[in-house]
């Protein structure tokens, strides 16, 4: 999650525009982004002609969420029946599928630098915020997390639980944002619950398991109940926990 929303849940105080950087100019000089996604007569193309800077920034997040959901599938399909049908690398795929995260935090961050810098933003940049770092940090780690290994009937209620809860805690952010106590500069003192890009801690414990070749059968910890129906990799235990922390409303990390 970006400091961008920080600027919306301050401006959400004050304006029904949600996070608007111009609150402060009259109404006739403010952004008419909002206007023109209500207006009902603006063509075809009033969507793209909505969108702010850093909300085509926000955009380039979400992709890089996508392309490493596409390269964790392509590692599947590198290693499944059409192996011999490809020519590639299989665990390079699976690095790009990681690699793919952190530039997705770095767009993650840039958006609300440039919101700022620029000072315009819109309600539809905070939720398009929200939906982009659920792709990128919460959809992406799981299917790799699926690639690499992580893929009996429980491991998937496990994963799945991780991105809902993910799901929750933004859905959560941005319904809470304006609650949450201010500094002097109005931005949000801290975040309730782990910032869903902090799974980028785990996506950097994948990419150390690869490394060491801990993978498919090779995962750290083996499996539990193997055999039965109930049989899961106690890594993906890891998820689910990540999960419950992002979601807890008792932790409070501070901003930076």
């Amino acid at each position: 999650m970006s400091k961008r929303t920080s600027v919306a849940a301050s401006g959400s105080a004050s304006s029904s525009s949600g996070n608007d950087a111009t609150i402060s100019k009259p109404p006739a000089l403010r952004d008419n982004k909002q206007d023109l996604l209500l207006s009902s007569d603006v063509g075809h193309f009033s969507l793209i002609r909505a969108l702010h800077l850093a909300d085509l920034i926000t955009e380039l997040n979400g992709l890089c969420g996508i392309l490493s959901v596409f390269s964790s599938l392509r590692y599947c399909i590198a290693t499944g029946p059409l192996a011999s049908a490809l020519n590639t690398e299989a665990h390079s795929t699976l690095y790009w599928a990681l690699g793919f995260l952190p530039l997705g935090l770095f767009f993650d961050f840039f958006d609300g630098k440039v919101a700022r810098w620029r000072k315009k933003s819109s309600m539809m940049g905070q939720e398009l915020d929200s939906l982009a770092d659920l792709i990128s940090f919460g959809v992406a780690p799981a299917a790799a997390g699926f690639a690499m290994g992580i893929r009996t009937p429980v491991d998937h209620l496990l994963l799945g639980f991780f991105v809902l809860c993910g799901l929750t805690r933004l859905a959560r952010f941005n319904v809470t944002a304006t609650a949450i106590p201010k500094d002097a500069t109005g931005k949000a003192k801290y975040f309730e619950g782990t910032p869903i890009p902090t799974t980028l801690a785990l996506d950097a414990v994948m990419a150390y398991w690869i490394s060491k070749g801990w993978i498919h059968e090779a995962l750290p910890l083996g499996t539990l109940l193997t055999g039965t129906v109930l049989e899961f990799h106690p890594v993906a235990v890891i998820f689910a926990v990540h999960g419950c922390l992002m979601c807890s409303k008792t932790i409070h990390i501070p901003k930076p």
